[in-house]
């Protein structure tokens, strides 16, 4: 009890400390959002919503229908205007469209989140909506830093129709119709394996203290995928983006969560508005590591896939066929791309034919 006292005292200061730090860090986002409208809220006590009970981390196939809303959602995909960011959009935005009428679809409308600040050669293809990045410096060179900005402004100016929203990014892949897999008042989201909050429960305490609750109300997720309630995102994404940039700012912070300090940002965003996420580990695949798409609905090629010629894995190694979406930073990947040798999984089979699939039929796929 004495040590708990103790650290509940210590915590004010360095809470003051904190808020002052991330004060003089962005003052000039603050003010440029203030000559806008006031969007930036604090995190509120919200006494209405009840702490939703434990996620749901496995179903059978009866109950998964049961669970799903029967309201369409809106597909809301951030990106930026590089290349690289740009023909991933395309192979994405081709799939939603092939998916979208398909039976056990729920997909709604569709916007590119374009977050550079000016349009680009996409336009006329893919809906769009263009807003601004943050402030020069501010991102310290980590892009997805805009991600949660980007929904701050787009929750702001756009109409969306759809009482649902799923966040999206550019290297998802829809590999089955994709119905609404939240219930109400529960989000769903991928339970991603490296996101440990309570492994990194002196970290999660600077932002998520104490009097929140247990570090185990802080989902292992990210923003995406996520199937949420328009208006608890409009909540949620304002405190997302100030707990992005104040983990940013804290080097401790940002030295232990590297890369994925957005996704922490999210579930603690989340936490902080009380909102458990239902857990659904059919919502994604991973090649090369998950092995068959079966019925899962999205593959995120976000890792590569390297093999030998017998068909077995190289991880770490640069292997006689590979796919990487990371060896076309600087353009597209070209059509018709070479198929896996024999052995290769199913999933990651998969994946290059509907990259192929997708870039036969993409008018003007070499443009950037």
């Amino acid at each position: 009890m004495t040590g708990r006292k103790n650290t509940g005292s210590a915590s004010v200061p360095l809470l003051v400390l904190l808020s002052l730090g991330f004060c003089f860090a962005t003052y000039n986002l603050l003010t440029i959002i203030m000559r806008n409208r006031a969007i930036i809220r604090s995190v509120v006590d919200d006494s209405n919503r009840k702490l939703l009970s434990d996620p749901i981390l496995e179903m059978t196939d009866i109950m998964q229908k049961q669970k799903t809303s029967g309201s369409p959602f809106h597909v809301a995909l951030t990106a930026t205007d590089a290349p690289y960011s740009k023909w991933q959009s395309r192979i994405m935005y081709y799939w939603y469209k092939k998916k979208k009428d398909l039976p056990g679809s729920e997909m709604g409308g569709f916007t590119r989140i374009l977050h550079s600040g000016n349009p680009d050669n996409l336009m006329d293809e893919i809906p769009t909506i263009v807003v601004n990045p943050l402030p020069p410096g501010l991102d310290r060179g980590y892009i997805v830093l805009n991600r949660p900005w980007a929904f701050v402004q787009w929750l702001e100016k756009a109409t969306i129709e759809e009482e649902y929203i799923l966040m999206a990014e550019p290297d998802h892949i829809f590999v089955n119709p994709l119905p609404n897999l939240a219930d109400g008042g529960y989000p769903a989201a991928f339970p991603f394996f490296y996101i440990k909050p309570a492994e990194n429960e002196n970290i999660i305490r600077k932002f998520f203290p104490e009097e929140n609750g247990p570090v185990t109300n802080v989902d292992p997720i990210g923003n995406s995928p996520v199937i949420i309630k328009k208006d608890m995102l409009e909540k949620i994404a304002s405190t997302w983006m100030n707990v992005s940039l104040r983990m940013k700012n804290d080097s401790e912070t940002d030295k232990a969560f590297g890369w994925v300090l957005e996704m922490y940002a999210y579930a603690i965003a989340s936490a902080l508005h009380g909102v458990k996420h239902i857990l659904r580990k059919d919502f994604m695949l991973q090649p090369p590591w998950d092995l068959h798409t079966g019925k899962k609905f999205i593959i995120h090629y976000t890792y590569g896939c390297d093999y030998n010629l017998k068909g077995e894995l190289t991880y770490g190694r640069i292997g006689e066929w590979r796919f990487d979406k990371r060896s076309y930073l600087r353009g597209p990947p070209p059509r018709n791309l070479t198929l896996p040798p024999p052995g290769v999984p199913e999933s990651v089979v998969t994946l290059v034919k509907m990259v192929n699939e997708a870039t036969a039929n993409i008018p003007h796929w070499d443009t950037e």
